[in-house]
């Protein structure tokens, strides 16, 4: 089950500015806060749905006309739909202070529906707000809250909330071998790309791979090469395939497609689709003339791909055509890892590409 974050975010003070006599009753006081539209895209883009949640102090009454404040929300919701910015739903509480009812900030009431949701990402989910309330409605909530202000705009909120780094480990042991790796798909944790399997060219192929997949590695193998490279290969390939898998996450906002054709020589040509369905496959076409490069078995090369698909739970089309062997290898490491480099990047909209809703 895909796990959804949500940002519940009040309204006056934190998306619209409050006027001096904290009444949004007009066109002329209606101003959005600073850099609201950007931050929120950019939110949206990580994969956070959005709530807005406000209190509105006798709405209804000659103090607080419904039409006035239809009037405000209708601008305001028009503006940020303009620019792509989807609120899921508006939870307004219109009672006062004094009429104690379950539903103003920082009670629960609003809220209760979201709270009941089995998959709501508790860990990631925010409430945003300019007032104790909103932080206290955080807590009743269970959730972590951000208080809005003159030192901690919309600015320094994304980039709070954008600070996860896209990073993924695994450790695999067995009486056969025992891998430790750590891949960063943004290239932030502070690690460069080591690699060191044992194998000189292979580890020569996964540089390549990392490289052109635009992601840092760090790869520590210990195999039983005096036996022969077969268990080294493959266990390296599933470890790195998970390592991947979960640096990807949810897969909320990847291109998850990549496609490639690249020529490392004149004569060798690599063909490459990927597809980070969920569901492993792979398909090979290709034969080399040679038993070995370099201390790599070459009928390893497909195994290699077919148990990172395994491991990654991907989908792999791999075809090479060439005259020289160690270009045709070469080719198809780099070529794999352009195609990762694509289905991995990030895209602006922020949705996980599948009309299933998950990957």
């Amino acid at each position: 089950m895909s796990l959804k974050k949500y940002l519940f975010i009040d309204r006056d003070g934190t998306l619209i500015e409050e006027p001096s006599d904290f009444q949004i009753d007009s066109v002329e006081k209606f101003k959005l806060v600073q850099d609201v539209i950007p931050s929120l895209l950019a939110l949206k883009a990580e994969g956070y749905r959005m709530v807005m949640v406000t209190n509105q102090d006798g709405l209804g009454s000659e103090k607080n006309p419904q039409g006035k404040f239809d009037l405000i929300q209708a601008l305001l919701i028009q503006i940020l739909e303009s620019q792509g910015i989807i609120f899921e739903k508006t939870l307004i509480c219109p009672h006062y202070d004094l009429d104690h009812c379950i539903c103003r900030k920082p009670a629960i009431g609003l809220v209760k529906e979201y709270l009941a949701m089995p998959d709501l990402d508790r860990l990631n989910s925010r409430v945003i707000g300019d007032r104790k309330t909103d932080v206290l409605l955080a807590q009743n909530m269970g959730l972590e809250g951000i208080l809005l202000g003159p030192e901690l705009g919309w600015k320094q909120i994304t980039t709070q909330l954008l600070k996860f780094p896209r990073i993924g480990r695994a450790f695999r042991k067995t009486n056969e071998t025992e891998i430790r790796v750590v891949v960063d798909l943004d290239q932030e944790a502070g690690f460069k790309t080591s690699i060191h399997t044992g194998i000189g060219f292979f580890d020569h192929m996964l540089e390549q791979l990392s490289k052109h997949g635009g992601f840092a590695l760090d790869l520590q193998v210990k195999g039983d090469l005096h036996i022969d490279e077969h268990h080294t290969v493959e266990d390296t390939a599933l470890a790195l395939g998970e390592a991947l898998r979960v640096a990807l996450g949810d897969k909320v906002g990847i291109a998850r497609y990549g496609f490639y054709l690249p020529m490392d020589d004149a004569s060798s040509l690599a063909e490459v689709a990927i597809d980070l369905s969920g569901r492993s496959y792979f398909k090979f076409e290709g034969k080399f003339e040679r038993e070995y490069v370099g201390e790599l078995a070459t009928e390893m090369v497909s195994h290699f791909f077919k148990s990172l698909a395994d491991g990654l739970h991907a989908n792999i089309h791999l075809k090479i055509t060439g005259e020289n062997n160690h270009h045709k290898v070469e080719s198809a490491f780099k070529a794999v890892g352009r195609s990762l480099r694509s289905a991995i990047k990030k895209t602006k909209d922020g949705s996980i590409p599948s009309t299933k809703g998950s990957l």
